[in-house]
Order: C-alpha cells, then sequence, then structure tokens
C-alpha cells in the first residue's frame, strides 16, 4: 500500500503510487514504527526541495526517526506548496532561486532562515494551505506559477493553464473564474525574475 508522502499543490499530502521527479521534507511529521504521518505538517519552516537520487545514499521511506521524505510531482508543485530548492543537495539551483527570489523581490539575497520565515507567513493560513488574491491575470503569470479554482490546481505554461493530476498535468480550458493563486507571491516574483522551475515531462505546450 502506498505511503502517505505525496504532496499535492493544494498542501495536502496523499498516498498514491505515484512518487514525481522531486523529493524534500518540512522535518519529521511520521511515526516511524507504523510509518504513518503524524497529527503535525511540519516542525521546521525549512520546507525544501531535494533530489530524489543524491551520491548513491540510499533510505528506506519512513522508516527512522529522521526527516519525513516526501515526494512531489515536479519542482512546480513543490513550489506551489510553499518549499523552496535544498542548499545541501541542490547547491547551484538553490543559489539561483535566492538570487532571483532577491531580484524579484527587490531586496538583497537573503540567508535561508531569511527565507523560509517569508515563505512561511505566505504558505499557511491558520495552518491550511494559503491561496492568494492574484496579482496579475492568470495568462500574465510566469511558467512555473500555480493557480486554484476550487479544489482544481493548474499550472501555466506560456500563459496558458494545464490541470495538475497525480500523474501528470492535462491540457485545460483557458477561461477561469474565482483563481486563487497558490504559489507563494515572493516565489511567483522570483519566477518572474528568471527562475526556471523543472517541469514535469506532460506541461509541454498545451494543445
Amino acid at each position: 500500500m502506498p505511503l502517505q508522502n505525496r504532496v499535492t499543490p493544494l498542501g495536502d499530502i496523499v498516498a498514491i503510487p505515484q512518487r514525481g521527479l522531486f523529493m524534500g521534507n518540512r522535518g519529521i511529521i511520521h511515526d516511524p514504527e507504523t510509518r504513518t504521518l503524524l497529527p503535525r505538517r511540519w516542525t521546521t519552516k525549512a520546507w525544501i526541495i531535494c533530489v530524489c537520487a543524491f551520491k548513491g545514499v540510499r533510505r528506506r521511506v519512513m522508516a527512522t526517526h529522521s526527516w519525513t521524505e516526501l515526494f512531489f510531482l515536479d519542482e512546480a508543485t513543490a513550489l506551489a506548496a510553499g518549499h523552496r530548492p535544498c542548499f545541501f543537495c541542490r547547491r547551484n539551483d538553490a543559489n539561483a532561486f535566492r538570487a532571483a527570489w532577491a531580484a524579484g523581490n527587490g531586496v538583497a539575497p537573503p540567508p535561508a532562515p531569511a527565507l523560509d520565515a517569508t515563505l512561511h507567513g505566505e504558505r499557511l493560513d491558520r495552518g491550511r494551505k494559503r491561496r492568494h488574491p492574484l496579482p496579475v491575470p492568470p495568462a500574465q503569470l510566469p511558467d512555473g506559477a500555480m493557480v486554484a479554482v476550487g479544489d482544481d490546481a493548474f499550472l501555466l505554461v506560456r500563459g496558458r493553464p494545464m490541470l495538475w493530476t497525480e500523474g501528470g498535468y492535462q491540457s485545460a480550458a483557458a477561461s477561469m473564474t474565482d483563481v486563487r493563486l497558490l504559489t507563494p507571491p515572493s516565489t511567483v516574483r522570483a519566477l518572474a525574475a528568471g527562475y526556471r522551475a523543472a517541469l514535469h515531462p506532460t506541461a509541454g505546450t498545451p494543445r
């Protein structure tokens, strides 16, 4: 049976077979005896996005009292959920993200704890996933940003929406109403400033 460790852009952690392109964590949020999640969904403000393989290290998922392995369809999904690249296993990407984040937000490149503190204020609303007002119409959002319409999440690629599903993206109608922003606003500004999120292969230009 799949473990409950796959993160959706809507902030849910679900049990599905697919693991996706990236791994990450939010601290220790599981019981290693039962390999199930605890009620809390984070124990640190450093919500990171890691590679699934690094220097040949292999971990038995959720089997020890160490950080809880979470999985994401792609980097856009992880960014939407409020994560950022890891400075350990993805140093080049993390530095590129921080530089774009600083440029987009008009500040000096922050230390990781300051970056995490800002993201933490943008990712949660009384313990639930925060949905923000749109800063611009959806078609003007940068590639890699994600929005919500009701219970559905959409990735923006070249100004057009693609429906997020557990297995990948699907083409969607370009007209949407009552849209809310899922990706933290400061991260959207980093994307607009040039950070390129790694997207799932299904996120080609919608037909």
